[in-house]
């Protein structure tokens, strides 16, 4: 089986109508937060590991547990969106694979270093939401805080937002 499976052009519209309709996302560098999420919910700052200032491991650490964390939260033959702001979006099995790129990056990275990172269920009942300029990751849906609960990345110290 493959992962990072390019999402059609209707997929793609849709899944991005969906998170301007049901999670009301409002892109932007300034106002904040950028969407609504169902409860329960967290959203973790993280702006202490963005620019030359990161913790040693972190990144890694991140990576690790999220992909562990949606693996915990899926079935095997389950597929969730991985969306990049305006930039090719994917559907992706937590249960496979997750090839990098030549820089040894996933597709959709789960920091969001420049850019809206999102790992979102097919349904929308959880998501991983990383927001550049208010420089947080938000986690929704009970199984997927309660994973990151038991797998705490470093990063995910510092609570900005809960309800």
């Amino acid at each position: 089986m493959k992962n990072w499976i390019e999402l059609s052009e209707a997929e793609y519209e849709k899944v991005w109508n969906k998170m301007f309709d049901v999670l009301k996302f409002k892109p932007s560098t300034s106002d904040f937060p950028s969407f609504e999420v169902p409860t329960p919910f967290i959203t973790y700052d993280i702006s202490v590991y963005l620019g030359d200032s990161h913790g040693l491991g972190a990144y890694e650490d991140l990576e690790e547990k999220a992909l562990l964390v949606f693996k915990e939260n899926t079935s095997r033959d389950d597929y969730l969106y991985a969306l990049d702001w305006q930039h090719e979006c994917y559907w992706i099995n937590p249960h496979l694979e997750f090839e990098k790129d030549e820089f040894d990056e996933l597709k959709v990275p789960v920091f969001p270093n420049g850019d809206y990172y999102f790992y979102i269920h097919k349904d929308l009942k959880w998501g991983y939401l990383g927001q550049p300029w208010e420089k947080t990751i938000t986690v929704f849906g009970e199984g997927l805080i309660k994973g990151f609960k038991k797998h705490q990345p470093k990063m995910f110290h510092k609570v900005l937002r809960q309800g």
